[in-house]
């Protein structure tokens, strides 16, 4: 009996896996500055929220899909104007709510409403009406037809509320995710927890961990005692062939939406001069930068725009590092000695990259005083006072070239002509008449040098080799948790 006992043990044992962990602890570059997604534009919000907290009608998939979200389906309607979104059952909110079409409605009426702070209105502009068919069907109606609706209901800035918690949400956010709030330890960490009652599939993971490591060095010191279990957007890639050496870690390298530019602004002197302008990006040498900022990471671009997207134009060639040129084209300007202030956020991409720009100016006269700032004050005084010379900034969010198009977006564009090229890809249905018209963008963009275009931010990441589902690429801002897990 004893040995027939420990035989049952040990096949029980056996039947275990070896590492049944069921939390994990994530490294973060930035501390966002508050919690809702509906109110800023911080993507490290998005990088602990996003389909963790909160859900949209729809939602993007790891390889940059629209798939469906709170809504099971929807029908299109009308050539394109009116989309009629069917809702899941038996979902609720963490606080209990449940979650129906007038949380629909009311989402999307106060993310377009006059007064919304919400930093994406852009994408509910086209709403004309939004009406509550039945309490798990909506009716969106635009006024134009608009082919990529459901890729706009699928960015952060789209997730469904819950109206009596809306106005708390930057410090205690309620969604629908299948990991609610726990708490925020300010300047150390975020801590979610998985939420019993969740109407999709019940993630793996119990408890979520959100650690604020900024410094690359102590990124990496972190990693190598286990101090954090995975570091989806590592900042220290001059340490990567050393992680990818050590069995006990995987290295994952992938594509970002995320464009890094020289922006300027375009409403400032001397920088609304196109010469100046075009001097500037000619002065820039992208490879060293890429070399010496990201080791090597990065790909180059020559407009706002993915170069993993079908419709990506090479442009480069428009802004070759020609520094003979870039002094040519100063003097034709006339516009004497150049002194700019150059704003760097805390992200190591932007520090990095900001000396060596700052070096590169100089060689062709212009001199930059670099200002270091803190993530709030980057976001308060640069993009959204406009209150800047130059900057090194990395735009994460999908698909965003239209943010050329208005006039109070921080680097002050808004080209009448460009407006219009919007306007029509916003009207546009079909794939073959939306691709040109974004070949067209590219191009307006590159050729008035409405900023200098550096590189496509790499993803680069490194995690326990037994932990999987962590996304590669990165088609939105996100550390999406609802499928990791460890294996044995």
């Amino acid at each position: 009996m004893r040995d027939l006992l420990k035989s049952a043990a040990a096949l029980v044992l056996l039947a275990l896996p070896a590492n049944a962990q069921d939390a994990i602890t994530l490294g973060m570059v930035l501390e966002p500055p508050n919690l809702d997604p509906t109110g800023g534009a911080a993507a490290a919000t998005d990088e602990v929220v996003y389909a963790n907290v909160f859900e949209g009608l729809t939602r993007f998939g790891p390889n940059g899909t629209i798939e469906p979200a709170l809504a099971e389906r929807w029908d299109v309607e009308n050539n394109g104007r009116t989309y009629v979104f069917h809702l899941h059952d038996g979902v609720s909110f963490h606080d209990g709510a449940a979650f129906d079409a007038g949380d629909v409605v009311f989402t999307l009426d106060r993310a377009r409403a006059p007064g919304s702070t919400n930093a994406q209105k852009v994408l509910f502009q086209g709403i004309e009406a939004v009406e509550a068919l039945d309490p798990l069907t909506v009716r969106v109606t635009l006024a134009a037809p608009d082919g990529n609706f459901p890729f706009k209901m699928a960015w952060g800035d789209a997730v469904m509320l819950d109206p009596a918690s809306a106005s708390s949400l930057a410090t205690t956010p309620v969604g629908t995710g299948p990991f609610r709030f726990d708490r925020w330890v300010q300047g150390d960490r975020i801590v979610l927890s998985a939420f019993d009652g969740y109407w999709g599939e019940k993630p793996a993971l119990k408890t979520a961990t959100f650690r604020f490591i900024p410094d690359p060095s102590a990124a990496f010191a972190a990693v190598m005692a286990g101090d954090v279990d995975a570091f989806p957007n590592y900042p220290a890639p001059e340490t990567l062939p050393q992680l990818q050496a050590d069995p006990r870690f995987k290295v994952m390298v992938g594509t970002t939406e995320g464009e890094t530019i020289l922006a300027m602004n375009n409403a400032r002197a001397p920088l609304n001069d196109i010469k100046v302008r075009q001097a500037i990006a000619h002065a820039i040498n992208r490879a060293d930068i890429i070399d010496g900022a990201m080791f090597g990471y990065g790909t180059p671009i020559g407009s706002h725009f993915a170069p993993h997207h079908p419709d990506y134009v090479d442009l480069t060639g428009l802004s070759d590092h020609d520094p003979e040129k870039a002094k040519a084209l100063l003097a034709q300007a006339g516009v004497g000695p150049i002194a700019l202030r150059l704003a760097l956020p805390p992200t190591p991409y932007a520090r990095r990259g900001g000396e060596i720009v700052q070096a590169q100016l100089a060689a062709v006269g212009i001199q930059t005083r670099i200002d270091n700032m803190e993530w709030a004050q980057w976001l308060e005084t640069v993009f959204k006072n406009g209150d800047f010379d130059l900057t090194v900034i990395s735009h994460t969010e999908p698909l965003d070239i239209d943010i050329y198009a208005r006039p109070d977006y921080y680097f002050r564009y808004a080209r009448p002509e460009f407006v219009a090229l919007m306007d029509r890809l916003q009207a546009a249905v079909t794939p073959q008449q939306r691709g040109d018209l974004y070949k067209q963008a590219q191009e307006m963009i590159a050729r008035d040098h409405v900023n200098a275009f550096l590189f496509q931010l790499a993803k680069t990441g490194v995690a326990d080799a037994r932990i999987e589902g962590l996304w590669e690429n990165a088609p939105t801002q996100a550390n999406d948790l609802t499928k990791v897990r460890w294996i044995p």
